[in-house]
């Protein structure tokens, strides 16, 4: 029986069992600082926050001792620092993959809610009544995304049957890899929760692929708490 005034132990990381299926392990990258400012990031390069650092520590901890084939990641700043934390921790090095990138935002990268609420009115307006990654000048547009991530996760599968992989990217690229299997396009529109350093997993077998977890976040709640605003709107989201 245990007991009622024990902390309760985190569960085995996802790849302490070895592999009988090819399994995906989608990592949301730690807080950036302009995830904690709100500021649009899209491919621009700010690093993790304190908090971010401490986010991938809790993260790495967690993933520790589990038997992992590969460990790939965007080669932007605040998933490369997240990765290397991981990878000190499971004794893989980190595979930089600029076709994990978070979606390319064009002139929209770097403002917050507030700067592009003034300077484009208009698009701002579309996108509360539709968003679309088409909407920004100069970004890279919803069906080149989509089939950006499409075709990344479909290599990664394909170079590791029958192994756990882990996958650091951004909260845009795990919702388009997680939509794709439910047959509907992103274009914008967020319908998971994709908490920085969370966990999503995909598994697959012959020719079906399921979604077997979303969001995974007990690592960070074990141990002193730690806090930042959840904001699920964010400067467009707070999911990149």
């Amino acid at each position: 029986m245990s007991n009622p005034g024990s902390r309760a132990t985190l569960p085995d990381p996802p790849g302490a069992h070895p592999a009988r299926l090819s399994r995906l392990l989608l990592i949301r990258h730690g807080q950036s600082t302009w995830n904690d400012e709100r500021r649009i990031q899209g491919q621009l390069d700010p690093p993790l926050s304190d908090l971010g650092r401490e986010q991938a520590r809790r993260l790495a901890e967690r993933l520790a001792g589990g038997q992992y084939e590969a460990l790939y990641t965007s080669d932007l700043a605040r998933a490369r620092a997240t990765a290397e934390a991981v990878g000190a921790a499971v004794g893989l090095e980190p595979i930089p993959t600029p076709e994990l990138r978070e979606v390319a935002l064009g002139e929209w990268e770097g403002l917050t809610r507030e700067q592009l609420v003034a300077g484009y009115p208009e698009a701002w307006a579309r996108w509360q009544s539709e968003p679309s990654w088409d909407l920004p000048p100069g970004g890279e547009g919803a069906d080149l995304f989509e089939a950006r991530v499409a075709r990344a996760v479909e290599e990664i599968f394909a170079r590791h049957p029958q192994q756990e992989v882990l996958v650091v990217a951004h909260g845009g690229v795990i919702q388009v890899a997680l939509g794709r299997l439910l047959g509907r396009a992103s274009h914008g529109l967020f319908p998971f929760v994709i908490d920085n350093c969370s966990i999503s997993t995909l598994v697959r077998g012959g020719r079906r692929t399921l979604i077997t977890g979303v969001n995974d976040v007990c690592h960070l709640a074990a141990g002193e708490p730690i806090t930042t605003a959840r904001d699920r709107t964010g400067g467009l989201t707070n999911t990149e």
